[in-house]
C-alpha cells in the first residue's frame, strides 16, 4: 500500500517554514532570494525546504534566463490532501460515478477487437476509464521496473511513456527511483 507515500507527504508538510513557502507560492511564482527575503531566512535554508517540497512534487521550478522561479503545484497538493479523505471510501468524494455498462461502452468505443487502444481520448473522464482498463493484470503490492511496465503498456498502446506518466499523474500508480507500484484503489480517481 502507498500509505507510506501519504505519511511522507504529511511529514514533509509538517514544518512551519514549508507551509509558509506554500502560502507564499499560492500568490504566484517566486525566486529563492525573494522567498528568503519574505521569510527572513538565509537562501541555503530556503533551498533545503524547497528541495523537500520538490521531492513530494508540491513545488516545481522553471528557469527564466538566469533566474529559477518556484511554482506551487496546486493540483498535486489538492490530490494528496483529498486522497486521505478518499481512503475512507466516502462516496461523496468521488470525482464522478459511472455504472459498469457506461464504462464498458467507453472501453468498447476506444479499443480494437484485440483489446488495444485506438487512441487515448482527450476527455479526462474517458481517459481515466481507459487508464484503469490498461491496469488490468498488474498486481497490487508488486513493484514494477520501468522497462517491465513499458512492456505491459505496449500490449495496449504504443506510446508507453505518455501512459506511464498518466498513470502517475492520475494517482493510479506511484513512482520512486524508476520503480512503479499500484496505489490502493481508494486513491484512484475512478
Amino acid at each position: 500500500m502507498q500509505l507510506i507515500r501519504l505519511v511522507s507527504f504529511y511529514k514533509t508538510l509538517g514544518d512551519k517554514t514549508r507551509i509558509r513557502i506554500i502560502v507564499l507560492l499560492k500568490n504566484g511564482p517566486l525566486h529563492g532570494q525573494a522567498i528568503a527575503g519574505k521569510l527572513g531566512l538565509k537562501p541555503p535554508t530556503i533551498t533545503h525546504h524547497l528541495n523537500k517540497l520538490k521531492e513530494i512534487d508540491v513545488v516545481y521550478q522553471r528557469r527564466e534566463k538566469n533566474t529559477i522561479y518556484f511554482y506551487l503545484n496546486e493540483r498535486k497538493l489538492e490530490q494528496m490532501v483529498s486522497s486521505i479523505v478518499r481512503l475512507g471510501g466516502d462516496e461523496m468524494f468521488e470525482s464522478f460515478e459511472l455504472n459498469g455498462g457506461e464504462k464498458a461502452k467507453i472501453i468498447k468505443n476506444f479499443t480494437n477487437a484485440d483489446g488495444t487502444l485506438k487512441s487515448l481520448p482527450a476527455q479526462r473522464k474517458k481517459k481515466l476509464i481507459l487508464l484503469e482498463y490498461m491496469l488490468r493484470d498488474l498486481e497490487a503490492g508488486r513493484s514494477y521496473k520501468e522497462a517491465e511496465l513499458n512492456e505491459h503498456i505496449k500490449k495496449f498502446y504504443p506510446d508507453f511513456a505518455t501512459v506511464r506518466r498518466e498513470f502517475v499523474m492520475a494517482q493510479f500508480m506511484y513512482r520512486q527511483d524508476g520503480i512503479y507500484e499500484l496505489n490502493p484503489p481508494e486513491m484512484w480517481p475512478v
